[in-house]
């Protein structure tokens, strides 16, 4: 396993992140302890999750994927050889049963205190805002409604926000701070407000989706990487698990995140699908797994900090991990791009 510094700070973390977000619902509190305990074994020493999770939400089951991290901190004392991420839920229709408010200092506050608590530790390593509070075009969105700007109520608190993540830094809460479902505006709004005042926190990290299905990062984001010194990490690598190849064929593989819940098609329009075949060809051409491959790729580009993998199975898990010693040829990366150009961003 080999590591990179989180953007702007002292830390190492592994290439490859360990996701979080179906334990307590997909998976168990057992299953999620053998995924720890194999992902550590491996070195990987990030951990990425979030006071929503498991998803799809229910009222019933939040912050039960913080409770199994902290159970199995709790039981093997490795929390100081770790990098926990985690994240505070914006003000969303599926989020209505954690705040309405948005990100308040109040809110703020309150939610890293929560977390904290469910995470049996005495500090986040890295503390991610979920998602924009203004209306914008994240989550699956292509284009950007007009209507949009017409109905957004959002008033601009970003310095506030800031203010208070500052004091949570200060009392020895959080050390670092990132985003989540960001667009480059919201990124650099965040980094003017740092660099008028030194004093407030600068941004580590945006957590997005990115991989050969969905590469809109590259559009803007990643020279807002290159200049400012954030990290991407990447979520959906393997869109839903679509990248895995499992679907191909009109497949419904029993068990599978999109077999239980259809409405996450965002990764399965036809145009996906594809793309998909013709990176499942690619891989079957040079003798490679579709998934490791899809994983390796994103390791090439310079803006990448860490992958977040997720999985339902140890099978899956330790075929994802095992991406971390592939180095693609450059007769792979060009057929690639090639399949990019005629398939380029099929899944927002």
């Amino acid at each position: 396993m080999k590591y990179n510094t989180l953007n702007g700070t002292d830390l190492e973390v592994s290439e490859i992140c360990l996701g979080t977000m179906t334990w307590g619902r997909q998976n168990s509190e057992s299953e999620g302890f053998e995924q720890m305990d194999y992902a550590f074994d491996q070195g990987i020493n990030f951990l990425d999750t979030a006071e929503l999770y498991p998803v799809p939400t229910l009222p019933e089951l939040y912050g039960d994927t913080e409770k199994i991290i902290g159970n199995w901190l709790a039981k093997n004392g490795k929390r100081d050889e770790l990098v926990i991420a985690t994240k505070i839920a914006g003000k969303a229709p599926f989020t209505k049963h954690i705040r309405t408010t948005g990100f308040t200092p109040e809110g703020i506050a309150e939610a890293i205190d929560l977390s904290l608590q469910r995470l049996k530790t005495d500090y986040i390593d890295l503390y991610q805002l979920h998602w924009p509070t203004r209306n914008t075009n994240f989550f699956g969105k292509r284009d950007y409604p007009d209507e949009a700007f017409k109905t957004d109520e959002w008033k601009d608190n970003i310095y506030e926000v800031l203010t208070e993540l500052g004091k949570q830094i200060a009392a020895g809460k959080i050390r670092n701070i990132g985003l989540s479902n960001e667009t480059p505006w919201g990124v650099m709004r965040f980094i003017e407000e740092h660099k008028r005042d030194a004093s407030l926190p600068k941004i580590a990290t945006v957590q997005n989706p990115y991989s050969l299905l969905n590469r809109l990062y590259e559009i803007g984001l990643s020279e807002v990487s290159h200049r400012e010194n954030v990290g991407l990490l990447p979520y959906s690598p393997l869109g839903f698990g679509v990248l895995s190849g499992k679907y191909l064929g009109g497949k419904s593989p029993e068990g599978a995140r999109v077999t239980l819940f259809p409405n996450y098609s965002r990764y399965s329009g036809p145009i996906a699908t594809k793309a998909t075949e013709a990176y499942h060809e690619i891989a079957q051409k040079h003798g490679l797994s579709l998934p490791q491959m899809s994983l390796a790729y994103l390791r090439t580009k310079p803006f990448v900090t860490s992958t977040i993998i997720g999985a339902t199975s140890m099978e899956q898990l330790k075929e994802n991990v095992e991406s971390a010693s592939l180095v693609l040829s450059e007769e792979v990366i060009a057929a690639i791009e090639e399949a990019h150009n005629t398939y380029p961003n099929p899944a927002p």
